[in-house]
């Protein structure tokens, strides 16, 4: 009959569990301890379950948590009851909880009972990060190009004097050449017979004064033309707006549609301008950007976007430290960019809904701009010859669906461009 050593195996066991005991010491016996905690841990914690709500220096739908350790005296088991769960604190009456919870407005604070102690601990550590220093300003105005690689301005009228002292002294070289082989060949320069004024040949040859008076009317017709049909042509006009919008970091950098603020551009005629509170929506949280390095406290576009954020809160009258809104309201008067005459009709819907053309067709790619500007000239000439050059989308579209099967039929085609669609006719945009 086999025997079986239970006392070794019974060994292996306990060596078994000790060892796992050992692997997970750390996070069985760890405790909430803002000194112990990593602050870079705690950091990316922040940002995925305070950040919304919270800021460390200036409060935001919650209060600042800076110094929120020191605030509540070190006690770590209260701080980690009241983050994991701070309504269910509250039903027990803990008398702090109730005060916090009363000195903030009775706003309900999620809970976060899937956070570890380790968790807690480094979001605690990450909430005493003193506030950083302000960045030394990057002087860019003495000496050197800034950095941009450029030339400087000097470079180049030396550079220009340079190559005029170069002809001066080439002319001088070949004038006295050309005397000197002319003395050699025995040809004497007469210098004391005045020569007849040029002016005076001119006149005295009437076909010239004929010929240059019919160019001159030419081109004269040429320029004035040119010049009139510019009227009302604003194309790269980028006017400067009393509060800064950046559509690269807006539409670009962020990627927000641009129909989340000009929603009015898929139903109506124009594409509206976003309210105010359109950007509070994000704006209640985001009260500032990342810290410039350049000169004047701006960026590399010459912009301070805090300060810009600053004159958006001043507008709609949001109080960052209480906040909430105090009823002082500013009105913004933006500069319009994009002006069509009265007597031209364009409906964005039509265009954008039912045509499903891409707002950067005419705009441009405003996900890159820093300051708006009139990308198309917006002329009639255009608009003609983008409606000679584009097929109008039909499959699917109940909108098109009965003229599309008669025109196809009449011109011999399957797509149809918006010109065979009536798109040229006078009335379309002239009323």
């Amino acid at each position: 009959m086999i025997q079986v050593n239970r006392r070794n195996s019974f060994s292996r066991i306990i060596t078994l569990c000790v060892a796992v005991l050992l692997a997970f010491s750390s996070s069985l016996f760890a405790q909430i301890d803002a000194s112990t905690g990593d602050a870079d841990a705690g950091k990316a914690l922040f940002k995925t379950n305070c950040a919304a709500c919270h800021k460390l220096y200036k409060p935001m739908t919650g209060p600042a948590l800076f110094g929120v350790v020191e605030k509540y005296e070190e006690d770590f088991e209260w701080l980690g009851k009241w983050i994991r769960n701070s309504q269910e604190l509250i039903a027990t009456g803990d008398a702090r909880a109730v005060k916090v919870y009363e000195e903030n407005g009775k706003k309900v604070m999620n809970a976060f009972e899937g956070l570890t102690d380790a968790d807690i601990s480094n979001i605690l550590a990450h909430t005493n990060t003193p506030v950083p220093p302000i960045p030394d300003v990057v002087n860019t105005s003495d000496g050197g190009d800034g950095g941009g690689g450029g030339v400087s301005n000097e470079i180049i009228l030396a550079i220009l004097g340079f190559v005029l002292l170069l002809l001066v002294a080439v002319l001088y070289i070949v004038n006295n050449t050309l005397k000197r082989f002319a003395s050699a060949q025995g040809i004497e320069i007469e210098e004391g017979e005045a020569r007849k004024p040029l002016w005076k040949s001119f006149v005295e040859n009437q076909f010239l004064v004929l010929v240059s008076v019919i160019f001159l009317l030419l081109g004269s017709a040429y320029f004035a033309y040119g010049w009139m049909s510019q009227v009302g042509v604003d194309q790269g006009y980028a006017p400067v707006q009393p509060i800064h919008y950046s559509h690269r970091i807006h539409a670009g950098d962020n990627e927000i549609d641009c129909k989340y603020c000009h929603s009015s551009a898929r139903v109506s005629k124009t594409s509206g301008m976003p309210s105010l509170n359109v950007c509070m929506n994000c704006h209640k949280s985001i009260g500032e950007v990342a810290a410039v390095t350049q000169a004047e406290g701006k960026n590399e576009y010459g912009v301070d976007y805090n300060k810009e954020i600053q004159k958006l809160y001043a507008a709609v009258g949001w109080d960052e430290a209480t906040q909430a809104y105090t009823g002082e309201t500013k009105p913004v008067e933006w500069v319009r960019v994009h002006n069509l005459p009265d007597f031209a009709y364009f409906n964005h819907s039509q265009h954008v809904s039912v045509a499903g053309v891409e707002c950067q067709k005419c705009h441009g790619p405003v996900e890159e701009m820093e300051i708006m500007e009139q990308f198309s000239p917006l002329t009639m000439g255009w608009c003609i010859n983008c409606h000679r050059e584009t097929n109008v989308k039909v499959e699917g579209n109940a909108y098109y669906e009965k003229i599309h099967e008669q025109l196809s039929k009449k011109y011999g085609v399957e797509n149809l461009t918006a010109a065979q669609m009536g798109g040229l006719e006078c009335g379309k945009c002239h009323y």
